[in-house]
């Protein structure tokens, strides 16, 4: 492993800590990630504070981490989020690059949980 994803383990951990388990936003995004955050996803805007604002009220339910991988500057983080406990919810991965100690950019991936499968291997 290098020095950089060393690094950025601690940093991703720590953000994942506090996002995912606590459920953190406000103090996980200043911690660690940059004010002019960079969004792909279409449906929010750039900008730390734009996603503090937007992500406070989804992460009042329950999701679970199921995998953080980190490879030098990229992590990424396989969640099973679920809006409310009696809901299937869905598989959502969270792409992150960083950059001086900061997550600076953002990219996520979203499946719904299937009501039915065709073949017998979960999602997790």
């Amino acid at each position: 492993m290098t020095a950089e994803t060393v690094a950025n383990r601690s940093i991703v951990d720590d953000f994942v800590e506090l996002l995912y388990v606590h459920r953190a936003v406000r103090l996980a995004f200043e911690r660690h990630v940059a004010l002019g955050y960079i969004q792909h996803n279409p449906s929010l805007p750039d900008g730390r504070e734009a996603a503090i604002e937007l992500l406070e009220p989804m992460f009042s339910s329950p999701s679970f981490t199921k995998r953080v991988l980190v490879d030098a500057n990229l992590a990424a983080i396989h969640i099973h989020a679920r809006p409310t406990p009696d809901v299937l919810g869905g598989a959502v991965v969270d792409i992150f690059r960083l950059e001086g100690g900061k997550i600076v950019e953002h990219w996520d991936v979203l499946k719904p949980w299937p009501e039915t499968s065709v073949n017998p291997h979960p999602m997790f």
